[in-house]
């Protein structure tokens, strides 16, 4: 099936995060790729190999990007939300990652976690996997099988730990390279490895600096976190004396490229917003394991006020929904929130958060190029929306319009709702 072709309504976000909303449009698809868009197209136009041709109720919107997602800690999800983030870490977040030393284990995870993400619309994510390489593969192989588009990143952390869930730098270094050479020779256009320290206080200046160089040498992209908890920032600050501030650890590390994303950025100051702006790197707003874990309400805004690249990431299990929908609504709530703390500030829409959750995210990840909004020449990754009564939680009960339809699924729907999933052309759901 080499020419596809999804007549309907669609709606995406422009580069500025403004809506671009067709009621009627035409969109041909070859070998998973845009090649044409039209209004208002008559039948017959178009000579296709496969034709879809949406129903009343339904429409077409891109799909999601989660910037950030653990997919180790999934079967921890709704686990734990009684205590912070270091104490959180190593209650619960470290035992479960060491299991992976087992593939089996790795196996029925990750391919709940493909499985699970694609039904809800997740159609690319950047993924941290663990420590092991091997069950690191596994992840990436099963996005293969399934069809998901993500970045797949195995765990460093060389720092000595009592429970042995850390590894030396040359394991570390050698696990790495191996993985990014195994992930080539899988030959998908869908997945690409991540360098993945943990954070600054899993790995010594040394491995950073070393995975700094990897990154650069073989030009793949990095992620780590950043700023998300004040007791983190103080003990990074305690570590790394001889720096002004945590991004100018991972700056001297040579860690921070366009090609970089930094989840929560939470307690950033301006000193180094300005560097990761001028670095190109970009922030994952994280806002349901920021408010889960208590470690602070982040000013999307703000970032956005400096010119930073801004995605959402569910980061699970820190955050407690695999939904991108609930994460765009939590970014929401965060945001209303700091409005009634600060009167006067302008809290974000459902139109910023569907950009963010979108072309957005894409942007983060420096393939705006690729995927995020319907525009000729990028990969076909969509979503067939239905808010039809049968179908999730809302009832039609008036009229609505297009816009007020995806506010309607935003604010309100859920994974229901969302009942075609295709990447690259290809249906997944």
């Amino acid at each position: 099936m080499n020419r596809q072709l999804f007549v309907g309504p669609i709606i995406h976000s422009d580069p500025q995060g403004r809506l671009d909303v067709l009621q009627r449009a035409a969109i041909l698809v070859e070998n998973g790729k845009i090649i044409n868009i039209s209004e208002n197209p008559k039948p017959g136009d178009i000579n296709a190999d496969y034709v879809r041709v949406l129903s009343a109720g339904q429409f077409l919107i891109p799909g999601f990007v989660d910037g950030h997602i653990h997919a180790a800690q999934f079967p921890n999800l709704g686990i734990g939300y009684n205590k912070c983030l270091l104490e959180w870490l190593e209650t619960y977040t470290f035992p479960i990652e060491k299991k992976y030393a087992d593939s089996a284990f790795a196996e029925l995870v990750y391919e709940a976690v493909v499985k699970r993400t694609l039904t809800m619309g997740t159609t690319t994510a950047c993924y941290f996997a663990s420590l092991h390489t091997e069950s690191s593969l596994i992840l990436a192989k099963q996005a293969v099988k399934y069809g998901q588009r993500c970045l797949v990143g195995k765990v460093n952390m060389n720092h000595s730990r009592k429970d042995g869930y850390c590894e030396s730098t040359k394991e570390s270094i050698a696990g790495t390279t191996k993985m990014i050479k195994e992930i080539a020779e899988l030959n998908s256009s869908l997945i690409m490895p991540v360098i993945t320290p943990r954070f600054a206080l899993s790995c010594d200046m040394e491995l950073m600096t070393e995975l700094g160089k990897l990154a650069k040498e073989m030009k793949v992209h990095v992620q780590t976190h950043i700023s998300e908890n004040l007791d983190e920032i103080e003990a990074v600050t305690t570590a790394y004396k001889e720096y002004p501030s945590y991004a100018a650890v991972y700056d001297a590390a040579g860690l921070l490229t366009n090609k970089t994303v930094l989840a929560h950025g939470i307690h950033l100051g301006d000193s180094e917003l300005a560097l990761l702006k001028s670095r190109g790197s970009a922030v994952i707003h994280c806002p349901s394991s920021n408010t889960c874990l208590r470690s602070g309400l982040c000013d999307v805004q703000r970032l956005k006020d400096r010119g930073l690249k801004i995605g959402l990431g569910t980061d699970i299990s820190g955050g407690d929904s695999s939904c991108m929908l609930n994460v765009m609504r939590a970014a929401l709530q965060v945001s209303y929130h700091l409005s009634i703390l600060t009167p006067g500030y302008t809290p974000l829409n459902y139109k910023d958060v569907f950009h963010l959750a979108t072309l957005g995210g894409a942007t983060a990840l420096a393939m705006q190029d690729e995927i995020g909004s319907f525009v000729p020449g990028k990969q076909f990754d969509a979503l067939v929306i239905d808010l039809n009564g049968s179908n999730g939680p809302l009832d039609n009960l008036i009229e609505y319009t297009l816009e007020n339809r995806l506010e309607r699924l935003i604010h309100s729907g859920d994974d229901r709702n969302i009942v075609e999933v295709y990447v690259a052309g290809h249906r997944v759901k």
